[in-house]
């Protein structure tokens, strides 16, 4: 089973919209997405812990989602859609990768972490090595109090 590798925790991030490939043109529009915004700062319990043959990783994720982060992914899903981006998520389903290329399902902890998120960030990610790789292209700040109307 692979750990989350050199950077430990600080690799640790989980995707509210995935976009896929996209052309480097098309990068100043998903900043303007990510500028536009609006979302409350939350907290959010990772309280299960699941092995996923099919991508053959281990996840935690969380089995209630924050009221802000379900507005945050409604949002980014719309606005995306606007540019071209028409992504067809079912439900967001949040969790956070602990580790690939996992053959069999491990025995699992029996704790919960909350994950503090007091931002979001537009991420690049290259798989063509033997571990993915993330690089950060901008961040914004999510608000703290109640989330704008």
């Amino acid at each position: 089973m692979d750990s989350p590798g050199p950077g430990g925790t600080a690799r640790l991030f989980f995707a509210v919209a995935f976009v896929g490939d996209i052309p480097a043109a098309s990068i100043p529009a998903l900043r303007e997405v990510g500028a536009a915004q609006a979302a409350a700062a939350f907290s959010m319990r990772l309280d299960t812990f699941d092995f996923w043959p099919k991508p053959a990783v281990v996840v935690a994720r969380a089995s209630a989602v924050p009221a802000s982060l379900e507005a945050l992914w409604q949002r980014l899903h719309q606005d995306l859609a606007v540019h071209g981006w028409a992504l067809n998520p079912k439900r967001l389903r949040p969790h956070v990768t602990l580790a690939r290329q996992v053959i069999r399902s491990p025995a699992f902890p029996l704790m919960s972490v909350v994950w503090e998120a007091h931002d979001f960030s537009l991420m690049r990610s290259d798989t063509s090595g033997p571990q993915p790789a993330y690089t950060v292209l901008d961040t914004w700040p999510l608000l703290y109090g109640r989330s704008p109307a």
